[in-house]
């Protein structure tokens, strides 16, 4: 006896010789059948069929088009692998430039000519080199795992050079530059923000998304477990993104000092505020809630840097001053390491070497007398 189901929900009916068939309609008219002994055994068989059929796996692998491929592979492989932030990034980076230029492409027929006609033409288009190598990191990782899922015998994106990207200028603060911003940020409310920036090295979303739960300003440090950012509408928390990002921090006094302050300035905004979102943040805005960074640009770092008579240098530079300022008092790069939260001493001689070129004859001057001894 025959069981049909509705069209395209496939059907169930009992052979002659017994056996139990269930039968789907794919694309094209092409069907696929599944056999059992009990009706049961077809139907979780057909029940299966229907949810890879929903969700593109049952597409023949030569039809499968790259924006398929991506949609299913940023559902069952990036989306448990990486975080909510940088998930975000790779589905912006897919929408709108990856799935416009090579998405129609079925991706058994994908080249390395075609990944390479599309970086070039988004750098044509004003695309920064870095943000291009980003794309082709994304891809470079979606293809190997259409490797790993046999869906291609080759990751196409192996045999692409990712376009190069010209190492960033960044105008770091010396010392007395530094003295200077600290001294006309007295009178500012984020005063203690740009002490923890230049003193800690704290990257700026670590230091938006710091707690009072992370501070001991008794024992004199705090604790780097957390960072914010504004997608879209919503403030995401998450971990820094490396072992290392997450770190404890000795302050110096100017730093406790600094601190203190802002916890009775937070303790009196909280009793005015008509209603208080309570993150526990170091430097929430007026109502409890993370600072808008444009706000913290446009409203107190800018105006700041223009009264002191210094550089229109971005946030991010106040960082760099604080590992240049390290280095030039000595400090050992594995101890700057450690505060900036690099993975490794290497990124961070990469980055401050080149900032520090009296180093190097400092280093001379040492072996002169080393050897002039002897």
């Amino acid at each position: 006896m025959s069981k049909r189901r509705g069209n395209g929900e496939g059907a169930i009916f009992k052979r002659g010789d017994g056996r139990w068939t269930a039968t789907l309609t794919l694309e094209q008219g092409r069907r696929k059948s599944y056999y059992g002994k009990t009706r049961a055994e077809v139907a979780d068989k057909l029940a299966a069929a229907l949810t890879e059929r929903q969700n593109g796996s049952l597409i023949p692998r030569e039809q499968v088009t790259v924006s398929a491929y991506l949609e299913r592979w940023l559902r069952d492989a990036a989306a448990p692998a990486v975080r909510a932030t940088t998930m975000m990034g790779y589905e912006r980076m897919i929408r709108l430039h990856i799935n416009p230029n090579i998405g129609k492409t079925r991706l058994a027929r994908l080249t390395p000519e075609a990944l390479s006609r599309l970086y070039r033409e988004l750098l044509d288009q004003g695309m920064a080199p870095k943000y291009v190598r980003l794309i082709h990191a994304l891809l470079h990782r979606a293809l190997k795992q259409a490797v790993r899922w046999r869906m291609v015998n080759v990751n196409v994106a192996d045999a692409v050079d990712a376009p190069s990207a010209p190492r960033r200028e960044f105008h770091a603060l010396n010392a007395a530059e530094a003295r200077r911003f600290l001294e006309v940020s007295l009178t500012d409310s984020n005063h203690a923000l740009y002490v923890l920036a230049l003193t800690c090295g704290m990257r700026q979303g670590e230091i938006l998304g710091l707690r009072w739960a992370d501070v001991d300003l008794d024992g004199g440090w705090l604790s780097v477990s957390q960072q914010v950012q504004r997608i879209g509408k919503k403030w995401v928390f998450s971990e820094p993104k490396t072992s290392r990002g997450r770190r404890r921090l000795a302050l110096p006094t100017i730093a406790v000092h600094a601190l203190r302050e802002q916890r009775i300035r937070v303790a009196s905004q909280r009793l005015k505020a008509p209603a208080w979102e309570d993150h526990d943040l170091v430097f929430p805005n007026l109502i409890g809630r993370p600072i808008e960074k444009q706000n913290l640009m446009r409203r107190s770092f800018k105006p700041l840097l223009e009264r002191a008579g210094l550089p229109n240098i971005r946030f991010h530079d106040l960082r760099h001053s604080a590992a240049t300022i390290m280095l030039a008092m000595g400090e050992h790069p594995r101890v700057v390491q450690e505060r900036l939260g690099h993975s490794t001493i290497a990124v961070t001689m990469d980055v401050y070497s080149h900032v520090m070129p009296g180093l190097q004859e400092e280093s001379a001057a040492r072996l002169d007398k080393v050897f002039a001894a002897s």
